[in-house]
Protein backbone atom coordinates (compact mmCIF):
# COMPACT_ATOMS: atom_id res chain seq x y z
CA UNK A 1 0.00 0.00 0.00
CA UNK A 2 1.39 3.54 -0.94
CA UNK A 3 1.59 5.99 1.88
CA UNK A 4 0.88 8.54 -0.93
CA UNK A 5 -3.32 9.64 -1.01
CA UNK A 6 -3.08 11.18 -3.83
CA UNK A 7 -1.04 11.26 -7.27
CA UNK A 8 1.64 13.61 -7.00
CA UNK A 9 1.00 15.96 -10.46
CA UNK A 10 -2.94 16.21 -12.37
CA UNK A 11 -3.62 12.90 -13.89
CA UNK A 12 -3.69 13.24 -17.71
CA UNK A 13 -6.19 10.16 -19.18
CA UNK A 14 -4.07 9.15 -22.35
CA UNK A 15 -7.70 8.22 -24.21
CA UNK A 16 -8.49 11.71 -24.15
CA UNK A 17 -5.28 13.16 -25.34
CA UNK A 18 -5.19 10.09 -28.06
CA UNK A 19 -8.42 10.99 -29.42
CA UNK A 20 -7.96 15.20 -29.12
CA UNK A 21 -6.15 14.49 -32.39
CA UNK A 22 -2.65 15.71 -31.52
CA UNK A 23 0.36 14.92 -33.74
CA UNK A 24 2.97 14.62 -31.34
CA UNK A 25 2.84 13.04 -28.01
CA UNK A 26 3.90 15.21 -24.74
CA UNK A 27 7.36 14.93 -23.65
CA UNK A 28 6.57 13.17 -20.15
CA UNK A 29 5.31 10.04 -22.83
CA UNK A 30 8.76 10.11 -24.36
CA UNK A 31 11.27 7.42 -23.75
CA UNK A 32 14.79 7.66 -23.55
CA UNK A 33 16.15 7.04 -26.76
CA UNK A 34 17.65 3.32 -25.10
CA UNK A 35 14.47 2.59 -23.64
CA UNK A 36 12.41 3.30 -26.95
CA UNK A 37 10.62 0.20 -29.06
CA UNK A 38 12.47 -1.28 -31.72
CA UNK A 39 10.82 -2.72 -34.84
CA UNK A 40 13.44 -4.39 -36.60
CA UNK A 41 13.36 -8.09 -36.91
CA UNK A 42 15.08 -9.78 -34.37
CA UNK A 43 18.34 -11.78 -34.66
CA UNK A 44 16.11 -15.42 -32.98
CA UNK A 45 15.16 -18.09 -35.12
CA UNK A 46 12.64 -18.43 -32.87
CA UNK A 47 9.65 -16.54 -33.55
CA UNK A 48 6.63 -16.80 -30.96
CA UNK A 49 6.32 -17.97 -27.04
CA UNK A 50 5.82 -21.95 -26.23
CA UNK A 51 2.16 -23.11 -26.57
CA UNK A 52 1.32 -25.76 -24.58
CA UNK A 53 -2.03 -27.88 -24.93
CA UNK A 54 -3.45 -28.81 -21.71
CA UNK A 55 -6.05 -31.34 -23.16
CA UNK A 56 -2.32 -33.62 -23.57
CA UNK A 57 -2.25 -33.65 -19.74
CA UNK A 58 -5.72 -35.75 -19.93
CA UNK A 59 -4.33 -38.35 -22.02
CA UNK A 60 -4.47 -41.93 -21.75
CA UNK A 61 -0.99 -42.03 -23.04
CA UNK A 62 1.58 -41.42 -19.89
CA UNK A 63 4.05 -40.21 -22.49
CA UNK A 64 2.03 -37.66 -23.87
CA UNK A 65 0.88 -36.42 -20.46
CA UNK A 66 4.75 -36.11 -19.02
CA UNK A 67 5.91 -34.94 -22.21
CA UNK A 68 3.45 -31.99 -21.42
CA UNK A 69 4.88 -31.71 -18.33
CA UNK A 70 8.21 -31.35 -19.42
CA UNK A 71 7.03 -28.71 -21.45
CA UNK A 72 5.54 -26.80 -18.83
CA UNK A 73 9.07 -26.59 -17.08
CA UNK A 74 10.86 -25.93 -19.93
CA UNK A 75 8.92 -23.03 -20.82
CA UNK A 76 9.13 -21.39 -16.52
CA UNK A 77 12.83 -22.44 -16.76
CA UNK A 78 13.59 -20.71 -20.05
CA UNK A 79 11.27 -18.64 -20.64
CA UNK A 80 9.31 -17.44 -18.08
CA UNK A 81 6.26 -17.63 -20.47
CA UNK A 82 3.96 -19.84 -22.26
CA UNK A 83 0.70 -19.74 -24.08
CA UNK A 84 -1.86 -22.33 -23.04
CA UNK A 85 -5.13 -23.70 -24.68
CA UNK A 86 -7.65 -26.28 -23.56
CA UNK A 87 -7.71 -24.66 -20.34
CA UNK A 88 -11.26 -25.14 -19.21
CA UNK A 89 -11.73 -21.20 -19.42
CA UNK A 90 -15.06 -20.61 -21.41
CA UNK A 91 -14.28 -19.00 -24.76
CA UNK A 92 -17.50 -17.10 -24.63
CA UNK A 93 -16.63 -16.13 -20.83
CA UNK A 94 -13.24 -14.44 -22.14
CA UNK A 95 -15.12 -12.62 -25.40
CA UNK A 96 -17.17 -11.24 -23.38
CA UNK A 97 -14.97 -9.91 -20.63
CA UNK A 98 -12.91 -8.32 -22.98
CA UNK A 99 -15.72 -7.55 -24.92
CA UNK A 100 -17.42 -5.42 -21.59
CA UNK A 101 -14.25 -3.86 -20.97
CA UNK A 102 -13.90 -2.16 -24.24
CA UNK A 103 -17.35 -0.97 -23.74
CA UNK A 104 -16.54 0.48 -20.16
CA UNK A 105 -12.95 2.65 -21.43
CA UNK A 106 -15.71 3.67 -24.34
CA UNK A 107 -17.84 5.28 -21.95
CA UNK A 108 -17.96 9.23 -21.49
CA UNK A 109 -15.20 10.37 -19.35
CA UNK A 110 -17.42 11.57 -16.70
CA UNK A 111 -18.55 7.78 -16.21
CA UNK A 112 -15.53 6.12 -16.42
CA UNK A 113 -14.36 9.13 -13.44
CA UNK A 114 -17.18 7.95 -11.04
CA UNK A 115 -14.31 5.48 -10.43
CA UNK A 116 -11.07 7.38 -10.32
CA UNK A 117 -8.27 5.79 -8.19
CA UNK A 118 -5.57 6.54 -5.76
CA UNK A 119 -1.93 5.46 -5.22
CA UNK A 120 -3.63 4.59 -1.98
CA UNK A 121 -4.69 1.36 -3.29
CA UNK A 122 -4.69 1.80 -7.07
CA UNK A 123 -8.31 0.11 -6.98
CA UNK A 124 -10.52 1.63 -9.78
CA UNK A 125 -9.98 3.73 -13.16
CA UNK A 126 -6.24 5.00 -13.17
CA UNK A 127 -3.70 6.36 -16.08
CA UNK A 128 -0.58 6.22 -14.09
CA UNK A 129 2.00 3.15 -12.25
CA UNK A 130 4.79 4.96 -9.60
CA UNK A 131 4.11 8.06 -7.66
CA UNK A 132 7.28 9.40 -8.74
CA UNK A 133 7.16 13.32 -9.57
CA UNK A 134 7.83 14.24 -13.03
CA UNK A 135 8.64 10.70 -13.66
CA UNK A 136 8.06 9.38 -17.36
CA UNK A 137 4.97 7.56 -18.14
CA UNK A 138 3.26 5.17 -20.00
CA UNK A 139 0.60 5.51 -23.10
CA UNK A 140 -1.90 3.66 -21.62
CA UNK A 141 -5.22 3.85 -18.98
CA UNK A 142 -6.43 1.34 -17.22
CA UNK A 143 -9.05 -0.31 -14.17
CA UNK A 144 -7.80 -1.96 -11.47
CA UNK A 145 -9.81 -4.37 -9.31
CA UNK A 146 -9.74 -6.69 -6.38
CA UNK A 147 -11.31 -10.67 -6.40
CA UNK A 148 -9.02 -12.53 -3.36
CA UNK A 149 -8.89 -12.37 -0.25
CA UNK A 150 -12.25 -11.68 -0.22
CA UNK A 151 -11.93 -9.10 2.98
CA UNK A 152 -10.76 -6.93 -0.27
CA UNK A 153 -13.38 -7.52 -2.54
CA UNK A 154 -15.82 -4.86 -3.35
CA UNK A 155 -18.06 -4.87 -6.20
CA UNK A 156 -19.41 -1.39 -5.29
CA UNK A 157 -15.87 -0.40 -7.00
CA UNK A 158 -16.44 -2.26 -10.07
CA UNK A 159 -17.97 0.05 -12.90
CA UNK A 160 -21.95 -0.02 -12.91
CA UNK A 161 -21.69 0.56 -16.59
CA UNK A 162 -22.22 -1.02 -18.99
CA UNK A 163 -24.68 -3.50 -16.70
CA UNK A 164 -23.38 -6.74 -17.28
CA UNK A 165 -20.25 -5.73 -16.44
CA UNK A 166 -19.63 -7.01 -12.30
CA UNK A 167 -21.87 -10.05 -13.25
CA UNK A 168 -19.23 -10.99 -16.05
CA UNK A 169 -16.58 -9.71 -14.33
CA UNK A 170 -17.46 -12.26 -10.97
CA UNK A 171 -18.02 -15.01 -13.41
CA UNK A 172 -14.67 -14.13 -15.45
CA UNK A 173 -12.54 -14.29 -12.04
CA UNK A 174 -14.32 -17.49 -10.71
CA UNK A 175 -13.15 -19.57 -13.81
CA UNK A 176 -8.95 -17.97 -13.67
CA UNK A 177 -8.94 -18.42 -10.03
CA UNK A 178 -9.89 -22.20 -10.81
CA UNK A 179 -6.80 -22.27 -13.64
CA UNK A 180 -4.26 -20.37 -11.73
CA UNK A 181 -4.71 -23.15 -8.82
CA UNK A 182 -4.46 -25.95 -11.28
CA UNK A 183 -1.34 -24.31 -12.72
CA UNK A 184 0.19 -23.69 -9.46
CA UNK A 185 -0.16 -27.84 -9.00
CA UNK A 186 1.61 -28.27 -12.13
CA UNK A 187 4.20 -25.72 -11.22
CA UNK A 188 5.04 -26.99 -7.68
CA UNK A 189 4.99 -31.06 -9.35
CA UNK A 190 7.48 -29.97 -12.06
CA UNK A 191 9.93 -28.04 -9.15
CA UNK A 192 10.09 -31.83 -7.20
CA UNK A 193 7.59 -30.61 -4.23
CA UNK A 194 4.19 -31.60 -3.48
CA UNK A 195 1.39 -30.57 -5.76
CA UNK A 196 -0.12 -28.30 -3.06
CA UNK A 197 3.30 -26.37 -2.26
CA UNK A 198 2.77 -23.42 -3.87
CA UNK A 199 -1.04 -23.01 -2.96
CA UNK A 200 -0.03 -23.22 0.76
CA UNK A 201 3.00 -20.82 0.41
CA UNK A 202 0.96 -18.36 -0.75
CA UNK A 203 -1.27 -18.44 1.99
CA UNK A 204 -3.85 -21.21 1.11
CA UNK A 205 -7.75 -20.61 0.72
CA UNK A 206 -8.02 -17.77 3.19
CA UNK A 207 -4.75 -15.17 2.42
CA UNK A 208 -4.32 -15.99 -1.58
CA UNK A 209 -4.69 -12.74 -3.44
CA UNK A 210 -6.39 -12.36 -6.89
CA UNK A 211 -6.93 -9.39 -8.71
CA UNK A 212 -7.71 -7.60 -12.09
CA UNK A 213 -6.04 -4.47 -14.51
CA UNK A 214 -7.21 -3.73 -17.50
CA UNK A 215 -5.00 -2.26 -19.98
CA UNK A 216 -6.93 0.26 -22.49
CA UNK A 217 -3.88 1.35 -24.86
CA UNK A 218 -5.25 4.05 -27.07
CA UNK A 219 -3.91 4.86 -30.65
CA UNK A 220 -0.67 6.66 -30.28
CA UNK A 221 0.33 9.17 -33.20
CA UNK A 222 4.30 8.48 -32.14
CA UNK A 223 4.59 4.69 -31.29
CA UNK A 224 7.92 4.79 -31.67
CA UNK A 225 8.97 7.33 -28.88
CA UNK A 226 6.55 5.41 -26.21
CA UNK A 227 5.68 2.41 -24.78
CA UNK A 228 1.92 1.43 -23.36
CA UNK A 229 4.27 -0.13 -20.66
CA UNK A 230 7.45 -0.16 -19.69
CA UNK A 231 9.92 -3.05 -18.93
CA UNK A 232 9.22 -4.53 -16.07
CA UNK A 233 8.92 -8.08 -14.32
CA UNK A 234 5.73 -8.70 -12.28
CA UNK A 235 6.19 -8.58 -8.66
CA UNK A 236 3.45 -11.02 -8.13
CA UNK A 237 3.45 -15.09 -8.13
CA UNK A 238 1.67 -15.33 -11.52
CA UNK A 239 0.12 -13.62 -14.63
CA UNK A 240 -2.71 -15.02 -16.71
CA UNK A 241 -3.27 -12.40 -19.52
CA UNK A 242 -6.23 -12.13 -21.69
CA UNK A 243 -4.94 -10.43 -25.05
CA UNK A 244 -6.89 -8.37 -27.97
CA UNK A 245 -7.35 -10.62 -30.91
CA UNK A 246 -6.99 -7.86 -33.43
CA UNK A 247 -3.29 -6.24 -32.48
CA UNK A 248 -0.34 -7.40 -31.14
CA UNK A 249 1.36 -5.52 -28.14
CA UNK A 250 2.91 -7.95 -25.85
CA UNK A 251 7.16 -8.24 -26.07
CA UNK A 252 9.13 -10.64 -24.22
CA UNK A 253 12.93 -9.87 -23.57
CA UNK A 254 15.03 -13.05 -24.87
CA UNK A 255 18.45 -12.44 -24.72
CA UNK A 256 19.28 -8.66 -26.57
CA UNK A 257 16.08 -9.12 -28.36
CA UNK A 258 12.20 -8.28 -28.06
CA UNK A 259 10.50 -10.59 -29.10
CA UNK A 260 6.37 -9.41 -30.16
CA UNK A 261 4.44 -12.22 -28.92
CA UNK A 262 1.57 -13.71 -31.81
CA UNK A 263 -1.32 -14.24 -29.38
CA UNK A 264 -3.07 -17.51 -29.89
CA UNK A 265 -7.20 -17.82 -30.21
CA UNK A 266 -8.35 -18.57 -27.36
CA UNK A 267 -5.58 -18.86 -25.23
CA UNK A 268 -4.54 -17.30 -22.35
CA UNK A 269 -0.47 -16.10 -21.74
CA UNK A 270 1.01 -17.05 -18.75
CA UNK A 271 3.97 -15.70 -17.27
CA UNK A 272 6.13 -16.44 -14.45
CA UNK A 273 6.18 -13.55 -11.54
CA UNK A 274 8.61 -12.28 -8.97
CA UNK A 275 7.50 -14.57 -5.92
CA UNK A 276 7.65 -17.98 -7.83
CA UNK A 277 11.36 -16.76 -9.19
CA UNK A 278 12.29 -16.21 -5.21
CA UNK A 279 9.92 -19.18 -4.19
CA UNK A 280 11.90 -21.68 -6.85
CA UNK A 281 15.46 -20.46 -6.38
CA UNK A 282 15.41 -18.90 -9.60
CA UNK A 283 14.44 -22.62 -11.43
CA UNK A 284 11.36 -20.56 -12.65
CA UNK A 285 12.43 -17.63 -14.45
CA UNK A 286 10.22 -13.75 -13.76
CA UNK A 287 11.08 -12.24 -17.32
CA UNK A 288 11.03 -8.32 -18.56
CA UNK A 289 8.59 -7.77 -20.79
CA UNK A 290 7.24 -5.00 -22.01
CA UNK A 291 3.93 -3.43 -23.99
CA UNK A 292 4.32 -1.14 -27.27
CA UNK A 293 1.69 1.01 -28.76
CA UNK A 294 0.15 1.11 -31.93
CA UNK A 295 -0.86 4.37 -34.57
CA UNK A 296 -4.16 2.71 -36.55
CA UNK A 297 -5.31 0.46 -33.51
CA UNK A 298 -6.37 1.07 -29.54
CA UNK A 299 -5.93 -2.27 -27.94
CA UNK A 300 -7.48 -4.40 -24.60
CA UNK A 301 -5.97 -6.85 -22.54
CA UNK A 302 -7.11 -8.11 -19.27
CA UNK A 303 -4.40 -9.19 -16.90
CA UNK A 304 -4.83 -11.62 -13.99
CA UNK A 305 -2.29 -11.83 -10.85
CA UNK A 306 -2.33 -14.41 -8.56
CA UNK A 307 -0.34 -13.57 -5.64
CA UNK A 308 1.03 -14.52 -2.36
CA UNK A 309 -1.13 -13.33 1.21
CA UNK A 310 0.57 -9.73 1.47
CA UNK A 311 1.96 -10.84 5.04
CA UNK A 312 3.33 -14.19 4.16
CA UNK A 313 7.04 -14.44 4.41
CA UNK A 314 8.37 -15.65 0.96
CA UNK A 315 11.91 -17.18 0.50
CA UNK A 316 13.93 -20.05 -1.42
CA UNK A 317 11.60 -23.36 -0.89
CA UNK A 318 13.89 -25.50 1.91
CA UNK A 319 13.75 -28.40 -0.54
CA UNK A 320 15.92 -26.48 -3.31
CA UNK A 321 18.35 -24.70 -1.12
CA UNK A 322 21.64 -27.10 -1.10
CA UNK A 323 25.33 -26.38 -0.06
CA UNK A 324 25.42 -26.28 -4.43
CA UNK A 325 23.12 -23.87 -4.94
CA UNK A 326 22.29 -21.95 -1.82
CA UNK A 327 19.43 -19.44 -1.26
CA UNK A 328 19.86 -17.00 -3.75
CA UNK A 329 17.20 -14.70 -1.88
CA UNK A 330 16.32 -12.48 0.99
CA UNK A 331 13.31 -13.52 3.11
CA UNK A 332 10.24 -10.40 2.26
CA UNK A 333 6.59 -10.52 2.55
CA UNK A 334 5.22 -9.42 -0.93
CA UNK A 335 3.29 -6.78 0.88
CA UNK A 336 6.98 -4.74 1.54
CA UNK A 337 8.22 -5.97 -1.92
CA UNK A 338 5.01 -4.74 -3.39
CA UNK A 339 5.47 -1.43 -2.21
CA UNK A 340 8.98 -0.98 -3.08
CA UNK A 341 8.38 -1.66 -6.38
CA UNK A 342 5.32 0.65 -6.56
CA UNK A 343 7.28 3.33 -5.26
CA UNK A 344 9.06 3.25 -8.46
CA UNK A 345 6.43 2.05 -11.40
CA UNK A 346 7.95 -0.15 -13.87
CA UNK A 347 11.87 -0.03 -13.33
CA UNK A 348 12.95 -1.11 -16.86
CA UNK A 349 14.87 -4.77 -15.68
CA UNK A 350 14.22 -8.26 -13.56
CA UNK A 351 12.98 -6.29 -10.40
CA UNK A 352 13.58 -9.80 -7.96
CA UNK A 353 17.39 -9.10 -8.96
CA UNK A 354 16.67 -6.16 -5.73
CA UNK A 355 16.32 -8.94 -3.47
CA UNK A 356 19.24 -11.30 -4.21
CA UNK A 357 21.48 -12.33 -0.94
CA UNK A 358 24.65 -10.98 -0.58
CA UNK A 359 26.78 -13.76 -1.33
Amino acid sequence: MSCLQSWPEPIVRVQVLSESGIREIPDRFVKRPVDRPCFKKTTSHVNNIPLIDFENLKSSDESVRNETMELISHACRDWGFFQVVNHGVSHELMANARGVWREFFHLPLEEKQKFANSPVTYEGYGSRLGVEKGGKLDWSDYFFLHYLPEKLKDENKWPSLPITCRKIVADYGQEVVKLCERLTKILSINLGLNDDYLHKKFGGGNEIGACLRVNFYPKCPQPDLTLGLSSHSDPGGMTLLLPDTDVTGLQVRRGNDWLTVKPVPNAFIVNIGDQIQVLSNAMNKSVEHRVIVNSAKERVSLAFFYNPGGDILIKPADELVTEDRPALYLPTTFNKYRAFIRTKGPCGKSQVESLKSPR
